[in-house]
């Protein structure tokens, strides 16, 4: 709630001649106050009113958030509110939305004047600019918890996300001419010709024998654990128990913005942290690939057991952009489509989940829930929408016998 004046001031005579005054206020909890002043004469006394009545106005303007801009009061918002409470990378993603989506368009507008229409005219404009569904969509979950904020404070009379719904998928997706497909459609894997080239390309080496790329054999270690990059980066040997093939999820490495203190400065750095959920704390079994690649990278590089398994060359977390980069070099070299690092991860639950046949011609396979537990997933749902692409090949003839 905030300050408010409840009079002008009143200037009265006091038996011993002095002139007093008194200015009622309001205070940010609703309690009623008083403001005393006093002075030799009338004139002394509402001086004394003027100028504090003056500063009092300054002081409600400067903190009334609905005569504030859009962009100073977010990041103002951001900084004091969401900075304290937020994993990095979700404030520095927060941010990007704010900088990049929010800002250029209706930044520049005073808060309390900013209505349902201009919101819907920013997604439309977005939408109309090519940008993902899921991008414009953070805009609008951003924008939606910004205004709930100053609603519930009473720090603005009217909260004009009530009046305004994130455009459905299907229309969204209509009106950039884009197909609608199930989600587990547009999951990215590697085929089986892709993963032999692949693997040709990060095992290759020059004419000397020395080998063409640094730490190549964590991206195949990921194809067989289904590990998350960052989980990858931030596991320490220590984690790692061959004899029991098994090795322990605990912490990500993630790459954030420079800052002092909320502010961002330029550059980015790895940060070790926290997992990305409480599920994705979890031990995952190793198979003989997965335990061949972690002895191929410790014969690499190896600086004892509290040093990272993918370590650079001063024994230090690897930087995730060296990391990424080399990646996607390895895919350009191959000649493979460029794909996310995420697409290895998915390549695993899809190879689990759809079965591999065996050599006398089964189909070896793991339930949904399975995978969902060695992905750290809370579950089975979001591993069938996300991660697998369903293979429906295999229901070829499946109807047969089955007329009716």
């Amino acid at each position: 709630m905030l300050k408010k004046l409840l009079t002008n001031g009143k200037v009265f005579k006091r038996t011993d001649g002095r002139r007093c005054g008194v200015v009622w206020y309001m205070d940010e909890q609703g309690n009623r106050k008083r403001k005393s002043f006093s002075g030799t004469t009338k004139q002394e006394a509402n001086k004394k009113i003027t100028a504090y009545i003056a500063e009092f106005e300054n002081q409600v303007k400067n903190t009334d958030e609905s005569k504030r801009l859009l962009k100073d009061s977010i990041q103002n918002w951001l900084a004091v509110s969401k900075f304290p409470s937020m994993e990095q990378t979700t404030y520095d993603r927060a941010e990007a939305t704010a900088n990049n989506q929010i800002y250029p368009i209706i930044g520049d507008k005073v808060v309390g004047y900013i209505s349902a229409t201009d919101i819907k005219n920013l997604l439309n404009y977005l939408m109309n600019n090519g940008l993902a569904y899921s991008t414009v969509k953070k805009a609008y979950v951003l924008l939606n918890e910004y205004f709930k904020t100053l609603y519930l404070e009473e720090l603005i009379n009217k909260n004009p996300m009530d009046n305004v719904e994130m455009i459905k998928k299907a229309n969204f997706l209509s009106s950039q001419g884009k197909e609608i497909l199930p989600e587990c459609e547009t999951v990215t894997v590697f085929t089986k010709e892709e993963l032999a080239k692949f693997k040709k390309e990060a095992c290759s080496t020059y004419s000397n024998g020395k080998r063409k790329y640094k730490q190549a054999w964590t991206y195949i270690l990921i194809l067989n654990t289904g590990m998350r990059p960052g989980e990858a980066l931030a596991l320490k040997n220590c984690d790692i128990d061959l004899e029991n093939k098994k090795l322990n999820i605990n912490k990500t490495l993630k790459e954030v913005n420079k800052r002092e203190g909320t502010k961002k400065t330029r550059g980015r750095i790895a940060k070790l942290g926290k997992t990305k959920t409480k599920t994705s704390k979890r031990t995952i079994p190793l198979n003989n690939t997965a335990i061949e690649m972690i002895k191929e990278l410790r014969n690499e590089a190896y600086f004892g057991e509290d040093s990272p398994l993918i370590c650079d060359e001063k024994g230090n977390h690897t930087n995730p952009v060296n990391f990424r980069k080399r990646f996607y070099r390895i895919l350009k070299n191959a000649g493979i489509e460029t794909k996310g690092l995420h697409s290895l991860r998915h390549t695993f639950a899809t190879n689990l989940v759809n079965g591999i046949k065996q050599p006398d011609g089964t189909i070896k396979a793991l339930t949904p829930k399975q995978v969902a537990d060695l992905l750290g997933h809370s579950t089975s749902q979001i591993t069938e929408l996300y991660y697998v692409k369903k293979d429906t090949s295999r229901l070829h003839g499946i109807t047969d016998g089955f007329e009716m």
